[in-house]
């Protein structure tokens, strides 16, 4: 087995070009040669252009009424054509790439010029058959250098030196790789850097709402919270059959066949919408809710408040033990506890940590928003990473290959 040389990345090309300097070279110097061959035919038609040229504009001076019109014809033929080929440019430099661009342009501009000679040399004769005749030699040599330089070109030249350029670009694109793989790195390490700077803030923020929620006081007022939750539930389980014949009396109450007091009419609305609110409202005994509840006796009797015979029973036996002063004791527990809340709420300590409270949840949220937003960059990173591995391992592996195929040595290239 041949021995493997190992070749850093950046030492890679001058070993090559020194590796395949036999193949190169050669190629290059016949395709110099071609290239002058070919500028040197166009000059010889640039050269014939000048004739016809000088020859058009003695018969117009001339004025010959038999040849003016052939030499403005003529006149602007020639120069037509000296435009054309002005336009091509010869390369200094041998590649396929040059090559491949010359042989495009020149290729178009002499069929042109072929296509406009075989349109307007009929028109010309029997005029400046000796300009038209040097013109054409020229024309014909500069085209066949053209298919001498083409088929080197297509043949010669890209079967063997395409290999030798394809292997320098390859280099070019593994180090232009390398180099995005080292500037996304980078990119994470800073996304990483400020990952951890948030990650502090939010530590640091969040010790400081365990610490303000820990004080007692703080503890307290959501120990009453929670029993005002329990409360909430207790009061729309002990109104539950209420709920609907409330929402009758109102419809009633708001037309024009039954009247209620402006102020029971606000408070019915303040029952159906927070009804712990409107019972820990009431003063003791909650006489408004009862003067509510004996109007809507009053109008079931009547018949005026169609409700269906079980919800009905229902509405009848709640109505009939809230007026029994059911609610009593769970209308001085609500009282109890909100005087509580009102009281603590008031206190200084309550009044600094609830404000410093909520500024550090919404500093939290804001927080875990940029995380989020950091969080998602660094897996977008960290993709292209991953792809850009996998990407620079193919690359290495076709440059390689290819370094073997050109000089039948096995190279590992270093990165």
């Amino acid at each position: 087995m041949a021995e493997t040389l190992e070749i850093p990345l950046k030492d890679l090309r001058e070993w090559l070009e020194r590796e395949t300097v036999q193949i190169v070279e050669p190629l290059k110097t016949e395709g110099k040669r071609f290239l002058n061959d070919v500028k040197d035919k166009l000059d010889d038609v640039l050269e014939a252009c000048d004739k016809l040229s000088e020859g058009a504009e003695r018969e117009i001076t001339k004025g010959s009424r038999k040849t003016y019109r052939r030499a403005k014809v003529l006149a602007k033929l020639a120069r037509s054509f000296s435009e054309m080929i002005d336009k091509v440019t010869v390369p200094d430099e041998v590649s396929r790439e040059n090559l491949h661009v010359l042989c495009e342009g020149l290729g178009k501009t002499l069929d042109t010029i072929g296509r406009e000679r075989w349109k307007w040399f009929p028109v010309i004769s029997p005029y400046f058959i000796i300009d038209r005749r040097r013109f054409d030699i020229a024309l014909k040599r500069a085209m066949d250098s053209f298919k001498e330089m083409r088929s080197f070109s297509s043949d010669e030249y890209a079967k063997k030196a395409k290999t030798v350029e394809d292997a320098f670009s390859m280099i070019d694109k593994l180090l232009q790789t390398l180099g995005e793989l080292d500037e996304t790195k980078k990119q994470m390490k800073k996304t990483e850097l400020g990952k951890g700077f948030l990650e502090k803030k939010i530590a640091e923020n969040q010790r400081k709402i365990t610490s303000i929620q820990s004080k007692s006081e703080v503890i307290e007022l959501d120990q009453i919270n929670q029993r005002i939750e329990e409360l909430e539930k207790k009061v729309k389980h002990n109104l539950r059959y209420l709920q609907k014949p409330f929402i009758k009396f109102q419809s009633l109450a708001r037309g024009t066949s039954y009247s209620l007091p402006l102020d029971e009419a606000k408070k019915l609305s303040e029952y159906l919408s927070n009804p712990l609110e409107a019972f820990v409202t009431e003063p003791e005994g909650y006489p408004t809710l009862k003067s509510i509840l004996r109007r809507m006796e009053d109008v079931i009797t009547q018949g005026k408040l169609k409700l269906k015979g079980s919800r009905l029973r229902k509405a009848k036996d709640q109505i009939d033990s809230v007026l029994k002063d059911s609610l009593v004791s769970l209308h001085q527990s609500c009282k109890e506890t909100f005087s509580q809340r009102q009281q603590l709420s008031a206190s200084g300590i309550i009044t600094e940590t609830s404000s410093e409270l909520t500024q550090l949840q919404q500093d939290l949220k804001d927080l875990q928003k940029q995380k989020e937003l950091v969080d998602s960059r660094s897996a977008v990173l960290k993709e292209k990473i991953e792809t850009t591995v996998k990407k620079i391992e193919e690359q290495k592996k076709g440059l390689e290959k290819a370094v073997l195929e050109l000089t039948g040595k096995n190279v590992q290239v270093v990165l």
